[in-house]
């Protein structure tokens, strides 16, 4: 009797732990991004301007040869990238300037899904600026140029040192906008 109910046992045993089940695959997910709240700090130095950043963000002067420009690589910190400010003093007309910075956000076509720009107008600054956001993979997602449309003219173009995977980008860039906002709206030219 013994014997009998062993062999009933162990058949129970192996065949409930037999089930079929289906497995589901989860969906991917990414690391979530903990950023401090925006606060900023004033730079300025020789350069004909003055900027705004954020705390988080470190500015590194470009050299040329030997000599330093007005040119900033200002790395974002823990988002990972670098905004590329560059300065330009006027020589040509303000359309060369506009142009050049059109036909390399035309080079994003090809991947951007939107490219979605408007206007920041300051005239108690005299900055005129045209923001660019570029939607999808693109390598750059955020581009913009600022002129007192005289003699100055300054671009900006973030780029991040990650694949441009948009959807996992996506709350890294909704925190960058509003520091690029606050960059361009409290953006003064030197007099």
């Amino acid at each position: 009797m013994i014997k009998f109910s062993l062999v009933i046992f162990s058949f129970l045993f192996l065949f409930s732990s037999c089930k079929d089940e289906n497995y589901i695959p989860k969906p991917p997910t990414y690391l979530r991004l903990e950023l401090p709240n925006h606060s900023y700090k004033s730079y300025t130095d020789d350069c004909p301007y003055e900027l705004s950043i954020p705390e988080i963000f470190n500015v590194k002067q470009v050299m040329q040869g030997q000599e330093l420009t007005c040119h900033k690589d200002i790395n974002l910190g823990p988002l990972n990238g670098t905004l590329h400010f560059t300065y330009i003093d006027m020589e040509e007309p303000l359309a060369t300037y506009v142009n050049y910075v059109n036909d390399k956000i035309d080079e994003h076509k090809i991947k951007a899904t939107a490219i979605n720009d408007y206007k920041i107008i300051l005239p108690e600054h005299k900055v005129y600026c045209t923001f660019f956001a570029l939607e999808g993979n693109v390598a750059s997602p955020f581009q913009f140029y600022m002129t007192d449309s005289v003699s100055k003219f300054a671009s900006g173009v973030v780029y991040f040192n990650s694949s441009p995977n948009y959807d996992s980008l996506k709350p890294t860039l909704n925190y960058l906008k509003v520091d690029l906002d606050h960059f361009i709206e409290h953006f003064k030219w030197k007099n």
